[in-house]
């Protein structure tokens, strides 16, 4: 099979990876070597001086061992297969970023031969462009669940970030959906890269030739609504990672039928893209606002809103806890006011340590005063009109909800890399 053949195949077989992280790691380039990554990020993002800046998303083979459910590379699907060398995805790799297509590498896998085989071919992929090619460029490595902890560290050596989809929020899940995997073998690599991650930032400290150990992190990747967990199980489970693995990012993939099978729900129109998009805005929460996933739902209410983001529901629920003087409010509270982030939280307690702030300073603060109005005050007098009862402001809440948000029902369809 020629080249292009196999590229055309693979390229579309992962699209169903969502989880192409931003870079994070600052590899500088070397003498004689071509590339680097910058901590700006890589995959699906914009620079400061407006370039997009790409990676080659790809799988190495699609010929997968397994038979999961929801996958569409599943051992029982007629499709095309094809599996590179990596000698081939390294050409590529290279040829592809002296063309200035791309600034890195996302290279996944399915499972042929056996796990440690095809670790081992992602891990020589990597070798071969670092030592032969003597790329700096950012590489984003997908771990094999069931591969050789010696092979998980030479990825970790030699990729700039790592991932092990978890895939399904529950063990009971994966028995239905993919009884072939189990959930302790795609924990204890996290839980190993965790480790040693740890481990080598401790020695950096006592020698600075210490080698970079996953510079970027790692990530995982959720199916969501194809097996039965609620919103609430989610987030735990998102909360436990980011704690007890040091995750970079969770993503959530909302589930969109690509088989016929008993075991999966019937095909949902449109797929569950908002619920997707009120876990990301959740997670958002987890990371960045202090919030505990037992705060945020609990349950006798198990499930994200799809009709306000999390946040907003937040306060409504606890609308007793407001108006906040924005004068005096802690930096801990003033994050969970909605239409106030971290950046704008920063500013007014900044502002406040040299004048009291006024109303007409919010807007240059940077607050969305639609949406924040309702939950604070100045010197004891409400932003929102006195008139505003509870109800009022739920309809103006779902009101104030970005247009963007209704139209992610409608955006299914994944671009084409190539």
């Amino acid at each position: 099979m020629k080249t292009e053949e196999k590229l055309s195949i693979l390229a579309n077989a992962a699209k169903y990876d969502v989880s192409c992280a931003s870079s994070g790691s600052t590899r500088a380039n070397s003498p004689g070597g071509i590339g680097n990554a910058a901590r700006r990020g890589i995959c699906h993002s914009w620079s400061a001086d407006g370039r997009c800046i790409s990676l080659l998303k790809i799988l190495l083979s699609n010929d997968c061992l397994f038979d999961c459910a929801y996958c569409m590379s599943r051992r029982s699907n007629d499709l095309p297969r094809a599996t590179f060398t990596p000698e081939e995805i390294a050409d590529l790799t290279i040829n592809f970023y002296l063309r200035n297509y791309i600034e890195g590498l996302f290279l996944s896998s399915a499972v042929y031969a056996s796990p440690d085989k095809t670790m081992s071919d992602m891990v020589d992929v990597c070798r071969l462009l670092r030592k032969k090619h003597l790329f700096n460029g950012y590489i984003h490595l997908k771990i094999i669940p069931g591969a050789s902890r010696e092979l998980v560290d030479q990825a970790a050596l030699l990729a700039d970030r790592l991932s092990v989809n978890i895939e399904l929020p529950s063990e009971s899940s994966l028995k239905i959906l993919a009884p072939q995997k189990s959930r302790q073998a795609i924990l204890q690599p996290m839980h190993h890269i965790s480790e040693h991650k740890t481990g080598f930032a401790l020695e950096a400290k006592k020698s600075r030739h210490t080698p970079n150990y996953c510079p970027a992190g790692q990530s995982t990747q959720m199916i969501i609504g194809a097996s039965g967990e609620s919103d609430l199980h989610i987030l735990n489970l998102t909360q436990s990672l980011y704690r007890r693995m040091q995750l970079k990012r969770v993503y959530y993939s909302a589930y969109m039928p690509v088989n016929d099978v008993p075991n999966l729900p019937a095909p949902l129109s449109p797929p569950p893209l908002i619920r997707e998009h009120r876990l990301y805005q959740a997670d958002w929460l987890l990371r960045f606002y202090k919030f505990e996933a037992e705060e945020i739902l609990s349950s006798n209410s198990p499930n994200l809103d799809e009709r306000i983001d999390p946040k907003a529901a937040w306060a409504l629920r606890n609308f007793d806890h407001f108006p906040l003087d924005i004068n005096r409010a802690s930096y801990e509270e003033l994050l969970r006011v909605p239409g106030l982030g971290v950046l704008s939280a920063q500013r007014i307690v900044a502002a406040r340590r040299v004048t009291a702030i006024r109303e007409e300073d919010l807007k240059k603060i940077g607050l969305v005063m639609k949406r924040a109005k309702y939950f604070l005050s100045i010197k004891g007098r409400s932003l929102a009109p006195s008139s505003f009862a509870y109800h009022h402001v739920v309809a103006a809440m779902n009101r104030a909800e970005p247009a963007s948000s209704s139209k992610i029902r409608h955006a299914s369809k994944q671009l084409r890399l190539f």
